[in-house]
């Protein structure tokens, strides 16, 4: 109770007149913009469609098949098939809600390549079983997106501390983040990691954290987050992103 009542402090004192509060909230569309008609989660419609909004980033999800391809997807299991223990053949078949099939990487890079929208592609790799799956999968991605040309239009993060350091590794500059919520801004500093990515919870627990990492130099991301209060609630705690399935709507609070 106390450090709930602690966020709440944060967040009235950071709309105070005279405040210092500097941070420009900035939106990424949680699995792109999937809620509207004729799209789907992690599908090159709603990557397509959150960079027409011309928001700060697209997230999509990212596992690596039996045969080391890169596929996206959000859970481990779609449609009775479990990515990381499938071959490519299989997965390239599977149809998303929308009818499109299952994207690889490549595709979407490719479409971030033609864009000239400003939107950012946030890729997260998602958590093996085999914590060096999760390594091969994260340096799979940085080789990828280095072929494309699109490091500057790239974050990464994910719930694997694995993938997180092989990211710092073979990338020292690209910005990562950490998503589990369980190491303190200084922990992960002191890995190179470059931003903190936690549930609203975590914030609501910690709203410190925000601070913290800001004075370190790192991004704070705040996932996920639909409803008006709780938008406003972390645009006035100062976080730089917030992780949204509904991204026009949270650009339309934070403007």
């Amino acid at each position: 109770m106390k450090r709930f009542l602690l966020f709440c402090l944060c967040a009235i004192l950071a709309l105070m007149p005279g405040s210092a509060q500097t941070i420009h909230t900035q939106t990424i569309a949680h699995r792109g913009e999937w809620r509207s008609e004729g799209s789907a989660q992690n599908s090159r419609t709603s990557l397509q469609r959150a960079l027409d909004l011309g928001i700060f980033g697209s997230e999509i999800d990212i596992w690596l098949t039996r045969d080391n391809h890169i596929m996206v997807n959000h859970d481990a299991t779609f449609k009775g098939i479990t990515v990381q223990d499938t071959t490519f053949a299989a997965c390239k078949k599977i149809r998303l809600d929308n009818g499109e099939r299952m994207p690889e990487l490549k595709h979407l890079l490719k479409i971030m390549k033609k864009s000239k929208s400003p939107t950012r592609l946030i890729v997260e790799v998602k958590p093996h079983r085999d914590p060096m799956r999760s390594r091969r999968c994260a340096a799979e991605a940085v080789l990828a997106i280095r072929k494309q040309k699109l490091e500057n239009r790239v974050m990464y993060i994910s719930f694997s501390i694995e993938a997180c350091r092989m990211i710092h590794t073979l990338a020292p500059d690209a910005e990562v983040a950490y998503l589990n919520g369980d190491r303190t801004p200084e922990e992960l500093h002191r890995m190179g990691i470059t931003g903190i990515d936690y549930h609203i919870n975590r914030f609501k627990e910690h709203p410190e954290w925000v601070e913290q990492a800001h004075q370190l130099g790192m991004n704070v991301n705040v996932w996920t987050v639909d409803n008006p209060e709780d938008i406003r609630a972390m645009q006035a705690l100062g976080v730089d992103y917030i992780t949204t399935n509904e991204p026009a709507l949270c650009e339309s609070i934070v403007k």
